[in-house]
């Protein structure tokens, strides 16, 4: 088959869950550009409503739905919702995550907050949405992580700012993430369901000059990602090209952990 054929995401029906975020704009984007029909799903309805509308207004079907997967309900109305709209879910792009924790010092409650959506509710949407893909014949998930899962902080990044230390949250949720993933795809052998992770690096967001220079000169492309680093890879392993593709995690950190 031709590589334009199998990079095609025509009649597939996507969900990406968080799509209203930094990352998540330019997954809905690129996924949109490939020809998928392509849902974003997020807690704020008129976020995700804006977003999709944007990108509508360019020629893309994208659509917006409500979700907040740290309740099952809620988890299961968006299931129902996608199933009696779109008839079949193809990918599910697991994106979402909330940050109530702010460092090593915040409360442990916002840590027990922090594993009530990014680990029990992360698990419950996963679950539902595979049981969408079997029921469809199978398809692709992927999951977004972070190098933060793969690897302990460098602080020295932080140096000469105010941003304070990263919060440990982070690093727990995105490392179980990362074998989660290698659990899934054994788990689905045989229903035709492809698990996959990506765990990029730093996303440019206008960080404070200081942090800039310390991380962009340890990174041998010379710069934190832009908005349209992860849309290729994004494309490769929710389509047909990417078909030998089980139970990886991918990182995207320009060279950064070489």
């Amino acid at each position: 088959m031709n590589v334009k054929d199998l990079l095609d995401l025509k009649g597939k029906v996507i969900l990406v869950s968080g799509g209203a975020g930094s990352y998540g704009k330019s997954i809905v984007e690129g996924l949109g550009e490939a020809g998928g029909t392509v849902i974003t799903a997020s807690r704020n309805l008129t976020n995700g409503q804006a977003v999709a509308q944007a990108f509508r207004a360019k020629g893309l079907d994208v659509h917006a739905m409500q979700v907040d997967q740290g309740i099952h309900e809620s988890v299961l109305s968006l299931k129902t919702k996608i199933l009696k709209s779109f008839g079949k879910l193809d990918v599910f792009v697991n994106n979402a995550v909330a940050r109530p924790m702010k460092g090593y010092e915040d409360s442990i409650e916002n840590f027990a907050e922090s594993m009530r959506i990014n680990a029990t509710g992360m698990m419950d949407i996963l679950r539902e949405m595979c049981d969408l893909l079997g029921k469809n014949g199978g398809g692709s998930v992927i999951n977004i992580s972070s190098m933060m899962g793969m690897y302990g902080p460098d602080l020295s990044n932080y140096e000469g700012t105010d941003m304070g230390n990263p919060p440990p949250d982070y690093f727990f949720h995105n490392g179980g993430l990362i074998n989660l993933t290698r659990y899934l795809a054994k788990l689905m052998a045989g229903k035709n369901i492809r698990v996959n992770c990506v765990s990029p690096g730093g996303l440019f967001n206008n960080q404070p000059v200081r942090f800039l220079e310390n991380y962009n000169k340890k990174v041998p492309v010379g710069r934190l990602a832009n908005h349209d680093d992860i849309k290729g890879l994004m494309v490769l392993l929710a389509s047909d090209a990417g078909a030998y593709i089980n139970g990886e995690n991918i990182l995207m950190d320009g060279g950064l952990n070489a």
